[in-house]
This record gives C-alpha cells, sequence and structure tokens, in this order.
C-alpha cells in the first residue's frame, strides 16, 4: 500500500540585480521631483509688450445756446408747420392756434389733399431714424419719445402744412379759424422747453447736473396750450457751450489746456473748441467749452454725455499688479569707478575697510547700478547688498569720502530672465488702473519681451522662480 506524499514547494531566490537596483533608484527620483514639482509655488509671469494708452473718461455737460422761449398769444389746440431743427427765416409761419381744434380734425380727415412725402422728405426722414438709433442708450429711455415726436412734427410739415394754402377755400366752407403764428426773426425751430433757458453758465451749481427732477415740455400736434405759456424756443446762434464739473484731478490735467477736443458717447465724430475754467455759483469748479458746429445736432437736448480725448501714450505695456517700489542708497556720480585691476570693467566704489587691529584700507566693491541721475546712482539697500548704512567711501584720485546713509525709493517690476527675481526700475508715462505705460529703452529698466513677474508681492528680490 503506497503512502501518501508531501509536495513541497521550492522557493526560488530572489535575485537582485544591478539592473533592477538602478531602475528602482531611477522610479524613486522620478517621483520625488514630480511630488516636489507638484508643491512648488509656482509664479505666473507676464511678457512685456509695446503698447498704448488713451486715458478717455466719461463726462456728463449741460449744453447752453443762445435760446428765446416763445409764448402763445392765445389758448388753443397748437398745429407745427416747422418741424424740430428748422431753421425758420424772419416771418416765417410756425404755428397755428385753433380755438376749437377742428382744424386738426380736417387735415386728419382730408390727408388725399395734403402733400405727399418727396424721396427728398423719406431721405431726411430717415436720418432722423439712423442718427437716434446711433446715440440711444437705455440709461435715457426717454429720448424714444422725443424722437417720436420729432418724427411727428417732420411728417406734419411735409404732408399736411405745405399744403394749407391750397386748402384755404375749403377751410372757410368749413367755417374752420385759425391764428397764424409767424417768427419774428430768424433762427433754429425747437419745441423741447426746460427751466434752463435762462440760465447763465457761471450761475451752475452741481444740483444743476441733477436729472432725477428734470422736467422737459415738448409738444406734439393737437395738444391744447393755455394763453401765456411756452410753444416753442428760437435759437438765434450756431454757437453753443458745454458745461461740465471737474475733479481735482481734471482740473490738474487741463489747467494748461486752450482747447479740448470731445467725442459725444455713440457718435464718430469729434468736436473742438476753446477750453477755460471756472468756479461755479457753489464754490466748484466746472470746465467750458465753447463750440460753433454741429449745434443743431443736439437742438432737442439739454445734456450730453461725452469723451475728452487725450493723446495717446505709448511705450511699454505691463500690468499695475507687476509694480512695486523698492528702496536705494544714493551716492554721488563722481565716486563710481571701474574694477580693481586694469582689466576688469565692472563697476563699483572705493569702501574704507577696517582690521581687527584697527587698520585701515581702501578696498574696491562692485555694486549694481539699479539708476542714476544726473547727480546720483541708486544701489542696492538690502541686507545682502554691498554697502551699510554709515560706511564710508571714497573718491577716485581723491580724499574726498562720503558717508551711505541717504535714500530714495524707485518704482520697478521683478525681472526673471535669468532665473531670479532681478528689480528694475520703470519710469511711468501713463496707466488706466489695470496697465502701465512705461518709458521704452531706458538704461537700467525693461525691454520687450523680458518675462516679469505678474503679482510682485508675491516674490522678493534675488528669489529664485519657478514658472
Amino acid at each position: 500500500m503506497a503512502k501518501n506524499k508531501k509536495i513541497a514547494r521550492y522557493k526560488k531566490p530572489l535575485n537582485i540585480n544591478v539592473g533592477m537596483i538602478i531602475f528602482a533608484m531611477i522610479f524613486i527620483y522620478l517621483s520625488f521631483s514630480v511630488y516636489t514639482y507638484l508643491r512648488r509655488d509656482h509664479v505666473q509671469f507676464y511678457e512685456v509688450v509695446e503698447g498704448s494708452i488713451v486715458n478717455d473718461r466719461d463726462y456728463t455737460g449741460i449744453i447752453f445756446r443762445e435760446e428765446s422761449v416763445q409764448n402763445a398769444p392765445q389758448s388753443g389746440y397748437v398745429n407745427y408747420y416747422i418741424r424740430e431743427g428748422k431753421r425758420a427765416s424772419a416771418g416765417a409761419r410756425v404755428y397755428s392756434l385753433d380755438e376749437t381744434g377742428e382744424l386738426g380734425k380736417f387735415l386728419e380727415e382730408n390727408q388725399d389733399a395734403a402733400s405727399a412725402l418727396s424721396s427728398e422728405n423719406l431721405s431726411e426722414l430717415k436720418k432722423q431714424l439712423s442718427s437716434f438709433c446711433l446715440s440711444y442708450s437705455d440709461m435715457n429711455f426717454d429720448t424714444v419719445y422725443n424722437a417720436k415726436y420729432s418724427l411727428q412734427a417732420s411728417v406734419a410739415e411735409y404732408m399736411n402744412f405745405n399744403a394749407l394754402g391750397d386748402m384755404d377755400a375749403l377751410l372757410q366752407e368749413q367755417g374752420i379759424s385759425y391764428q397764424q403764428i409767424f417768427s419774428q426773426q430768424a433762427g433754429i425751430v425747437s419745441y423741447a422747453i426746460d427751466s434752463y433757458e435762462g440760465l447763465d453758465p457761471s450761475a451752475v451749481t452741481s444740483e444743476v447736473f441733477d436729472r432725477t427732477d428734470y422736467q422737459r415740455q415738448l409738444h406734439q400736434a393737437g395738444d391744447l396750450v393755455e394763453a401765456g405759456t411756452p410753444v416753442y424756443k428760437l435759437i438765434t446762434s450756431e454757437n453753443w457751450s458745454v458745461v461740465f464739473p471737474l475733479t481735482e484731478e481734471d482740473l490738474t490735467a487741463f489747467s494748461d489746456r486752450d482747447t479740448l477736443t470731445i467725442r459725444p458717447i455713440g457718435s464718430s465724430f469729434t468736436l473742438s473748441g476753446n477750453y477755460t475754467q471756472f468756479t461755479g455759483a457753489d464754490g466748484e469748479n466746472y470746465g467750458r467749452i465753447d463750440l460753433d458746429k454741429f449745434m443743431i445736432q443736439y437742438v432737442s437736448e439739454r445734456f450730453i454725455n461725452f469723451e475728452i480725448s487725450s493723446e495717446e501714450v505709448q511705450g511699454l505695456k505691463i500690468p499695475v499688479s507687476s509694480v512695486t517700489t523698492k528702496e536705494f542708497y544714493t551716492i554721488p556720480v563722481d565716486y563710481l569707478t571701474t574694477g580693481g585691476d586694469a582689466e576688469s570693467d565692472e563697476t563699483g566704489f572705493y569702501k574704507e575697510v577696517y582690521s581687527e587691529s584697527g587698520e585701515q584700507s581702501i578696498v574696491f566693491t562692485p555694486a549694481e547700478i539699479y539708476n542714476s541721475t544726473d547727480e546720483y546712482y541708486y544701489v542696492d539697500k538690502s541686507d545682502s547688498g554691498p554697502f551699510k548704512s554709515g560706511d564710508y567711501i571714497v573718491k577716485p584720485d581723491s580724499s574726498d569720502r562720503f558717508q551711505i546713509g541717504a535714500t530714495a525709493t524707485l518704482s520697478g517690476a521683478y525681472n526673471i530672465n535669468k532665473g531670479y527675481a532681478v528689480f528694475k526700475q520703470i519710469e511711468e508715462l501713463a496707466n488706466n488702473g489695470e496697465y502701465y505705460i512705461i518709458q521704452k529703452g531706458t538704461g537700467y529698466g525693461l525691454s520687450v519681451y523680458d518675462h516679469i513677474v505678474l503679482d510682485a508681492q508675491t516674490v522678493t528680490e534675488g528669489q529664485i522662480v519657478y514658472q
């Protein structure tokens, strides 16, 4: 009888060779490198580019014109003969007053007798609509009604009132009488009337610019007007003025200007006029631009929103967040010298040093220059810098000494082209709150395509930067 045999599995010995060891070391190294890379703080950078800034700010101004309000001689229903913004000659028929209101009904019932719209009339209406569309803003929705009334007046002029002379016989047959009102002098007709017609520009206050309670009367054909109430106004000059509030910054920026160029919001053209500054009745500062063109474009408006165009500033464009400040020692330019031996072109200063025994000697000390003026060089003031406050330096070929201590502050950004943060001074030309335009081609500054730290607060001078 056979006996049961127990079979034991043979264990192979672990053969560790050189290849496995090298592979394990490489794996551990790569794993550690990936881990440290992921844990490392990565500094964002910005590449310096050429650019420009135009500092255009929005303003709201009040329009002043030579305008006189004309009142109704009697009560009645008004019908206009001249559309808004059209020039009327002296003696021109402007509107009529009908005590019964029958004239309006008659014109509506006899539209076949009215003059048809010509191609020229249609072209003028299209221009009015196009102008309104370009300047429309949801913030001023009331302009929709103004445009509507203006178009209605235009159509009425084109269709009805040009034909009144041909319908006189019919009107007499119907027993309809009306009074025609004629212009006493030449001027531009406007039916938009507010309380500012008699206001002098020098009498403005900040309250005048508050549009919360601003009201404007704009009659349309068929309205009943009372005797002595305003019906229209006549503008007798193409000259007009825009008055607007000035901030302290504006007051300084425009103080040396005698002309200003503005661009009305929503338009593609600019206006240039003589500029003056004055103090209003409330003691605040205001600017005034006197113009002699395009008044008719704004004949129905009292307020105008516009930009003041400034000169375009060009240079290197960097983010505001990249800019920081740093303090430096200032050293007279006469103390700078070149290398300690004839073959060196390294720049620095002769510094006084003392041995432990108190023996004095002069040592050439290299120093990086961060900026220069006609009088001073700017040298690093940090703890790792070449000088400390109280150190003495000696003027080359002289016994004159200068004690380090005076300081000045520079604006600049951290250049990281070499893999570590190096402060580079900047000369600001303009800024818009988001970007600076700085001087291009400065001796100690930045150049196009330099890499700078996007947020200067995240690094320090000399810090190694991982991009």
